[in-house]
Order: C-alpha cells, then structure tokens, then sequence
C-alpha cells in the first residue's frame, strides 16, 4: 500500500476533524469546553496532521488558547525541499500595528496591576487611546472611520471579542501575548515614541 492509500483509509475520530475546521479558520479558546477538551485529548495526533502541510499547534494553556502558526524553517541549506508557506506575511497597516501594540500594552499594564484575568476595554477608549499617534490634520470623520475599521478587524481575527450584549465593550484576548513577543514588550516605550514622531512629521 503506497502513501496516498493509506492516506485515503485513514479514519480519524469526528473530534479530530471538528478540531482541525476550527483551528483552520482560527483560534480555540478554552471556553470552547468540548473542542478544548479533544484538542487536548488528540493533541499528537493533530500535530501530526498540520505537520504535512508545515504547520504546527502551538497551544497556551495557561491562558487557554490555540492556533496554528508556520513551523520554522530550520535548514535553510535545504531550499529545494522547504514547504511553501501555507499562512503568507503580510506587512500590516501603521494603524493595526499601533492598535495592536496599544491593547498589548494596557494588558500588560492590568496584568502588573493585579486585575482580573479578563481585561476589558470600552471602543471609545480605544478611539482616544489611538487618536494620540494619528495625524492631527486628518478628517474626523475619516479618522473614526479608520479606527472603527482597525477595531472591527481586531475583533474578526481574534484580538478583541466583544463582550455579550456590550455592542461598545470588548474583552482584550490573551493571543495577542503570542504576536506580541518579549522583545517588543522591551522597546515598547520606543516604538510608541517613533509613533509619535510619525504623527509629528
């Protein structure tokens, strides 16, 4: 039996298979009790399967989250046979990059306060909190438009959820901790100030 059969009569649990769909088309949080529970359950198993395709899980359970992410090229010398990415690098836009940094910095500011594990953030304190490092000549009306569209893909991908029957409220997610490494986390006061400048010019 060659590879491509026993691919074909490989049967794996319908866990498995709601496991993958899902981290597919994003992140699986802790509070999905049943997906949590047989992504834990059939971790090997999952790997194994992203593995073909040059993926790889990486799963915080501390703070109860999962997704896929690109394995590392480890043999650069090996070019011919490198997996070709599957999750292209995109360059983001000044203002999502700012958002970001600043909802990582206010979690990082609760976290060293002691609040509770779930930091929440209202949308017009986002607006005022991004409105500092945008340009002070731009239309109102665009500025708001901007910030709105920053946030409203934000909460898309993941980075923000909104807060049930808060339409202007969001919980501030634990993942970004995983995009928003230690050493960003050093030159944060940095990057904020090369914000400013950016604004100043």
């Amino acid at each position: 039996m060659n590879n491509s059969e026993t691919i074909a009569t490989t049967r794996y649990p319908p866990e498995i298979s709601a496991v993958l769909v899902t981290l597919f088309k994003g992140v699986i949080y802790q509070d999905k009790r049943e997906l949590w529970r047989s992504l834990l359950d059939y971790r090997s198993n999952v790997s194994a399967y992203v593995a073909v395709l040059g993926l790889e899980v990486f799963i915080d359970e501390a703070e109860g989250y999962a997704f896929l992410r690109q394995q590392q090229n480890t043999d650069d010398s090996d070019e011919k046979h490198a997996i070709p990415r599957l999750m292209v690098r995109r360059q983001l836009p000044y203002a999502v990059s700012l958002l970001l940094i600043l909802l990582r910095k206010r979690l990082l500011e609760a976290d060293a306060a002691g609040d509770t594990l779930r930091v929440s953030i209202f949308r017009r304190e986002i607006i005022e909190m991004m409105r500092v490092f945008m340009p002070e000549k731009a239309n109102e009306v665009k500025l708001l438009k901007d910030i709105n569209s920053c946030i409203n893909w934000a909460d898309k991908i993941g980075f923000l959820r909104q807060l049930k029957g808060q339409d202007e409220q969001y919980e501030i997610c634990r993942i970004i901790r995983a995009f928003i490494d230690a050493e960003w986390l050093a030159d944060m006061d940095d990057i904020l100030q090369e914000y400013a400048e950016h604004v100043a010019e």
